[in-house]
């Protein structure tokens, strides 16, 4: 961690708690029944610069992240020396098992990989879906680039059936209905990007298995928010990148794939040294990694894997539970305040993710009120559609001036509401 380091931290949140609830608020300036104190929303200086409510488009760069970047890049500017430090095979080893234990996998379960598509595309290359034919069941709540991947699988022969939601939400039975005996694969996006809305994934691992196909999640949207146990969830495959939740940045990732699966039914479709060890060039002999790394190739962005590597430490630090509880109180302001506003829910009551959608009668004047507001948000104006997400740095007081920037009364006291 960062500024305040990960010993100082665990001491001053539980002396904060033994104070009770009341004293959390005050020091951290905070209303009644804060979660965190102020030096959470400190850890992350945009937070102070503009309301940011987009952190499941690109989530903030954390105090704790930008030290470690700076750490190697100075390592890799005059080598070693205090506070220089390189990000060496053991530390990238170590980030596997912090990344495994953070979504219930062993270490040998883990690969590096560039983004959530880079990872989704290895598991489909690898199922050679094309060739095998069959079918494919998605969800129109799914990923752009999965939309767009199975489309053009379509175009081989592959049959793609796309569920579409009911009230924003995907229903398990009309999962049921498109999964059969010829289902190779049903892919989903845990939590969905378009609105924030999280599968039931468990009964829907359920019926794919019961049925022989294989199940595979983008859990960019989950992993670091909600809590993600891909054994308990029933997933074969998942992928994610690191600048969300996990609070990294841009251009790393992590694979899972399910020990069994390994070189089997998903066998390795691209080649590179970190697949292997004990090279000997003189007779072309070397011996295989152990694991998900046959699915790895060329050097990894250590830089980017130094900064998720504290991201996780401090998402651990602060409790997968507490940042649902933070969570919860901001966007169920959000889905009772902005509604009368006008603007339509597009997420279920009650979905427990950090990120909401509403419908917009008018998405430009959306958009210039949330600039001239400094409010960051997503508008999508071609599906007249606005996405707000909250987290561990958002505070009460960004849920009043968006409100009051989308058209409400600025409120200042949590009894009002």
């Amino acid at each position: 961690m960062t500024a305040l380091g990960r010993r100082e931290f665990l001491a001053g949140a539980g002396a904060l708690a033994l104070a009770g609830g009341k004293g959390l608020a005050s020091q951290a300036g905070a209303r009644p029944g804060a979660v965190f104190p102020a030096s959470v929303r400190d850890d992350f200086p945009q937070a102070a610069v503009e309301t940011y409510m987009n952190a499941a488009a690109l989530h903030p760069v954390g105090r704790f992240a930008a030290k470690a970047i700076q750490e190697n890049l100075e390592y890799r500017m005059f080598g070693p020396g205090p506070g220089r430090s390189e990000f060496n095979a053991a530390k990238q080893a170590a980030l596997k098992t912090k990344f495994g234990t953070l979504i219930n996998a062993k270490p040998t379960e883990i690969a590096f990989t560039a983004s959530t598509s880079d990872g989704e595309n290895i598991v489909v290359l690898g199922l050679d879906l094309a060739k095998k034919k069959g079918n494919i069941v998605i969800d129109e709540l799914h990923f752009t680039t999965s939309l767009y991947m199975y489309k053009e699988l379509e175009k081989q022969g592959v049959e793609l059936r796309i569920v579409k939601h009911r009230d924003w939400r995907i229903d398990p039975a009309d999962m049921d209905k498109a999964i059969d005996r010829n289902t190779r694969l049903v892919s989903l996006a845990l939590v969905s990007n378009v609105n924030g809305f999280m599968h039931d994934c468990k009964a829907v691992s359920a019926i794919a298995h019961a049925r022989g196909a294989h199940v595979f999640a983008d859990i960019i949207q989950a992993v670091g928010c909600v809590p993600v146990d891909v054994k308990a969830l029933g997933i074969d495959f998942a992928s994610t990148g690191t600048y969300k939740w996990i609070m990294g940045e841009r251009g790393f990732g992590f694979l899972y794939v399910r020990e069994d699966l390994q070189g089997t039914v998903l066998p390795t479709t691209r080649y590179g040294h970190r697949q292997v060890s004990n090279f000997n060039r003189a007779e072309l002999t070397w011996e295989p990694m152990p694991g998900a790394a046959r699915y790895e190739t060329g050097g990894i962005a250590v830089l980017l894997a130094a900064a998720v590597s504290e991201g996780i430490d401090y998402v651990q630090t602060l409790g997968i539970d507490k940042i649902r509880t933070h969570a919860t109180q901001l966007t169920e302001r959000l889905q009772r305040e902005l509604p009368p506003l006008g603007y339509q829910p597009l997420t279920p009551a009650g979905n427990p993710t950090p990120i909401l959608a509403f419908a917009l009668k008018d998405a430009a004047a959306t958009s210039k009120a949330l600039h001239d507001g400094k409010v960051t948000g997503t508008v999508v104006a071609n599906e007249s559609r606005l996405r707000l997400s909250v987290s561990v740095f958002n505070t009460h007081d960004d849920i009043d001036k968006v409100v009051e920037v989308l058209g409400g009364r600025r409120r200042s006291s949590v009894a009002q509401r």
